[in-house]
């Protein structure tokens, strides 16, 4: 089966007044690329994609590999110009893309930072991606900012203050966000919630949609010991608009019980395969995404594992097609 997507735009020839300098050439080339993109169709397809890195920009803008979408982390592009934006522009011109953001600091005790939304807001104007998410975490307090997402407690203070904040994002940003499902490591005594009731709630207050991270969902549940299948059939599945797969590092407590790290530096683990099959079979086929962040493998290896992905969405789409024809 052919599943090629592509969103191919001609801008011709570009011609330029004598007079205008070699920026001033590049701000307008971006300008009309942008509305370009205004023009065409945005929405992903419920196909497999993978993280745009820098390493393998040159391999896709040669090749033109047959790949549902790209997705880039938003913070990674806020900069005018250079390279990494000529390159996404030129990717973008070819390939669906989702944005995805890792610095609004969603769960904080604090306001949200009115320049950064600003930049995000310019950037998917820009870009015009098929989809925007961002993680159910904090990483800033006071002037400080973390390297890590860090969880919050599920309490009625946090779930109104990151609803406040989901609000004030699609507001300014005039569209849907996704919530990403967190990966933790530890329960806080005070919480009042149950994670899942959390994620209920935030979306039936604010609307947005959700990502289901599944290696997250695999991480938290083995150092949780929750019940991985529970959370997934539990899970408000008729909100999400996409799913993420990656790979985590096993390590040990002090006690010796597993406890596993979300690194994203590795091949997506076998118990996560296993998860995504179970979720596609209960919510259908969903864009999926390949998260590969740190250890960035060559291109074929990360194609490898959107092939996978992509083809366990189509054999478990036919199992189902298959069951509900014998009525099982």
């Amino acid at each position: 089966m052919n599943f090629a997507v592509g969103y191919p735009v001609n801008h011709g020839a570009l011609s330029f007044p004598s007079e205008l300098n070699g920026q001033d050439k590049e701000d307008m080339t971006l300008a009309l690329e942008s509305v370009a993109l205004d023009t065409r169709l945005q929405a992903i397809l419920s196909r497999a994609g993978v993280g745009l890195k820098a390493e393998h920009y040159r391999t896709i803008v040669a090749t033109r590999p047959d790949i549902g979408f790209f997705e880039v982390h938003a913070e990674n592009y806020m900069g005018a110009g250079g390279p990494p934006h000529r390159y996404l522009t030129e990717i973008r011109n070819h390939y669906p893309l989702s944005l995805h953001g890792v610095g609004l600091s969603i769960g904080a005790a604090r306001p949200l930072d009115r320049d950064h939304l600003r930049r995000l807001k310019q950037l998917i104007e820009r870009y015009q991606p098929g989809l925007f998410s961002e993680h159910l975490a904090w990483s800033t307090h006071d002037t400080r900012f973390f390297d890590d997402l860090l969880p919050v407690p599920y309490t009625s203070e946090t779930l109104a203050l990151v609803t406040d904040h989901i609000d004030e994002v699609q507001d300014t940003l005039g569209r849907q966000m996704l919530l990403e499902n967190p990966s933790t490591y530890l329960a806080f005594a005070e919480s009042t919630y149950s994670e899942i009731d959390f994620i209920v709630e935030t979306v039936r207050r604010t609307g947005c949609g959700l990502l289901l991270d599944v290696n997250n969902v695999y991480v938290s549940s083995t150092n949780q010991r929750w019940d991985p299948i529970r959370y997934l059939d539990e899970y408000p599945l008729a909100h999400v608009q996409e799913i993420h797969l990656a790979g985590y590092t096993r390590e040990a407590d002090e006690a010796g019980r597993p406890l596993l790290i979300d690194t994203h530096d590795r091949p997506v683990d076998e118990h996560v395969w296993s998860l995504f099959e179970h979720a596609i079979g209960r919510v259908g086929p969903k864009p999926t995404l390949i998260e590969w962040d740190t250890k960035v493998p060559t291109w074929p290896e990360l194609k490898a594992e959107a092939d996978r992905a992509e083809a366990t969405m189509v054999a478990v789409g036919k199992r189902e097609r298959h069951r509900a024809a014998i009525g099982y």
